[in-house]
């Protein structure tokens, strides 16, 4: 069961700290688009947790406060050291939260090592610690972000040729990535599933362009 008050600090503490981001408070859209990112993954580091036997509220909190540092300007490097300052800002907060050592250093280890697996710090690549990074990536690959991605990437404003490249280059990403492993049997699964779907809606978008040139035999 979640330990709900420590869920709500948690909450507070988040968003306190992102009211607080010069940047954020001046770009509404990418503070409203970080949290709700932030409950995603919290929703699916918890269905890891849950599988996995982890403790739930544990996983929860890392993964609320795996993009903590979202709330200050990045400079330099910013966005591949966010993951260590996220957790150089979370590891006082869950001190006073009332969590043992240990588990304050593999919550924090996890959220450190989550952009690209270096922490600063040791640590110990847990499965729980790798949890965080595997349900931040999951959220990578839902359908919200076809959406964003095709937009990003201007695709209604492509020529047919141009669509179908692009979308050739995104099916042979995709099928790469299909074996990347993960930390957890249930994250290999969620990873599995969510690149299936992926997959699905490109070969889809692929056939339709085929279909947009010419009577097809």
């Amino acid at each position: 069961m979640l330990k709900k008050e420590w869920i709500r600090k948690t909450e507070e503490f988040l968003k306190k700290k992102m009211d607080g981001g010069v940047y954020l408070s001046s770009h509404p859209e990418e503070k409203a688009y970080r949290i709700e990112h932030t409950y995603r993954v919290a929703n699916i580091g918890r269905e890891i947790a849950r599988q996995e036997g982890f403790d739930e509220t544990e996983m929860v909190i890392a993964c609320l406060l795996h993009d903590i540092s979202y709330c200050e300007d990045f400079g330099e490097n910013g966005w591949k050291e966010h993951g260590r300052r996220a957790a150089q800002i979370a590891r006082p907060f869950l001190r006073e939260l009332g969590m043992a050592k240990e588990r304050v250093q593999d919550i924090c280890y996890g959220i450190a090592i989550h952009v690209d697996d270096e922490a600063d710090f040791e640590g110990e690549r847990t499965p729980f610690a790798l949890s965080v990074g595997d349900a931040d990536n999951i959220d990578r690959f839902d359908a919200y972000r076809i959406h964003e991605i095709l937009a990003g990437d201007d695709f209604l404003e492509k020529s047919l040729e141009e669509k179908q490249e692009y979308v050739d280059k995104r099916l042979a990403r995709l099928r790469a990535l299909m074996d990347v492993p993960q930390g957890t049997k249930t994250a290999e699964n969620l990873w599995k599933e969510r690149l299936s779907f992926y997959i699905l809606f490109f070969e889809k978008l692929a056939a339709q362009l085929k279909n947009s040139r010419s009577v097809t035999e």
